[in-house]
């Protein structure tokens, strides 16, 4: 089927034009916000040409088709139902005002913004920290003689600008998603937090410090200074708004954040800098790699309740603080499990819808795209899934025993080899078999209902 029929069949099994509200996709899905959900003929639309897998959450009905596929298909989709719908940021934003008010709890809402602020950041996590890692390669390999070329200095250079400016840039999308009208309010009070001027200021007695608490206490002042904002202009004239609003707002938020916010933010990046030293990064190895187990096999259950938002900012921090990140490596073992899984399902499979869809699920999940092969083979089958999450306990101690950190975020699955930070990469891919093997071999050991269409 062409993409053109393969959308006008989507159309046609989720109740027709009159029936979708809006459409859009990500990298992965066809999201698809609808009038009467029970209309949609959901067995068949499992069944249809190209659909990996079929998802109803957060109010929309979620059509996997794979990456590259499903912007073909939604762009098919958009052309047929012509301006009958709405479309692009318009409807975008009502849904989230619908979803808002429908479902979702204050604290999963709240992780939701929380993740927000860094994902405009990734591309850059990834570029800078790809530029990073063949400084660190070379370095590992060539020595100091490397590490003082001129070559090295600009290379690292450009690898740190976006960790250089990190408070600036959290500070600006910070200040966006918790709905200032003075975004750039959010960049300048980053910069305040982060300044090498600080280090020459004596309060209380004690020397400020440049960038203490991170990500985190830019996250904390920028909040406040929203609320100052937004209390503000419920009081200060109109006349006066233009002047009075940003001055008080900068000037109390930037005095709070040294008195109190900055040490704060630093106590909570200090506790988790110890609570990763104590537990993935253990000089203990026996605590290491249990801490590794768990991380890894909780991941995905962590993924599905959506509170694995609230790691993004602890990466973050770890990266800015440390240079990198030992979590990334080993939650990133719950896809890589999901691979081995997914090929124990492939060859055990007697059903050929199954095995097509384990099938163009395969190479995706080796890039890091998982959606396919948790949504379309694993978790309907349940077994598989269980049996994944535990090869990712397996595939998370290998990458704790090991100490295997992440320069950058933003990239998972094979990818993420080039931002292996100190020369792990090798290491790192070792934990990457474990993970495929692991993930196969517990599928092996369970089983699965095989499904008769």
């Amino acid at each position: 089927m062409s993409d053109k029929q393969i959308a006008q069949k989507l159309i046609e099994l989720v109740g027709g034009k009159e029936n979708i509200i809006s459409v859009q996709n990500c990298m992965t899905r066809c999201r698809l916000e609808l009038k009467d959900y029970s209309k949609v003929k959901i067995d068949d639309l499992k069944k249809a040409e190209a659909v990996l897998g079929v998802v109803q959450a957060e109010g929309q009905l979620q059509v996997i088709y794979g990456p590259g596929k499903v912007n073909k298909v939604t762009t098919e989709v958009k052309a047929l139902l012509g301006n009958n719908i709405a479309l692009g940021d318009e409807a975008i934003k009502a849904t989230k005002e619908r979803l808002n008010a429908k479902n979702d709890t204050k604290i999963k809402n709240a992780l939701k913004k929380l993740g927000s602020i860094f994902i405009p950041l990734i591309p850059l996590f990834v570029s800078c920290g790809l530029v990073l890692a063949v400084n660190n390669i070379a370095g590992v390999y060539f020595g100091d003689a490397y590490k003082l070329t001129t070559a090295a200095q600009i290379i690292g250079l450009i690898g740190n600008g976006v960790f250089a400016i990190l408070p600036v840039l959290v500070g600006v999308n910070a200040a966006k998603e918790f709905g200032s009208q003075m975004p750039m309010m959010g960049g300048v009070l980053g910069g305040i937090l982060s300044s090498q001027a600080l280090s020459g200021i004596v309060l209380f007695g004690k020397e400020l410090t440049p960038g203490r608490g991170g990500i985190i206490s830019v996250i904390l002042v920028v909040l406040l200074a929203c609320f100052i904002e937004k209390s503000l202009r419920k009081v200060v004239p109109d006349v006066l708004d233009l002047f009075v609003t940003p001055l008080l707002t900068l000037t109390i938020s930037a005095l709070v954040a040294l008195l109190v916010l900055q040490p704060v933010g630093g106590f909570i990046s200090d506790s988790i800098g110890v609570i990763v030293a104590q537990t993935v990064a253990s000089d203990n190895i026996i605590v290491s790699v249990i801490s590794g187990t768990i991380s890894g096999a909780l991941f995905l259950p962590l993924v599905m309740t959506g509170m694995h938002q609230a790691l993004t900012p602890i990466h973050a921090d770890l990266i800015a603080n440390v240079g990198y990140t030992v979590l990334l490596p080993i939650l990133a073992t719950a896809g890589m499990a999901q691979v081995g899984a997914t090929i124990a399902v492939y060859r055990k499979t007697k059903n050929e819808r199954l095995k097509k869809t384990a099938k163009n699920g395969l190479v995706p999940g080796f890039l890091g795209i998982g959606e396919p092969l948790i949504y379309g083979v694993t978790l309907p089958l349940g077994k598989p899934f269980v049996a994944a999450c535990l090869g990712a306990g397996v595939g998370g101690a290998v990458m704790a025993f090991f100490k295997v950190g992440a320069v950058a975020m933003g990239v998972s699955g094979l990818p993420l080899a080039l931002l292996i930070a100190d020369g792990k990469m090798l290491v790192f891919l070792a934990g990457v078999l474990a993970s495929y093997a692991a993930g196969y071999l517990f599928t092996e050991l369970i089983g699965f209902d095989d499904p008769v269409d």
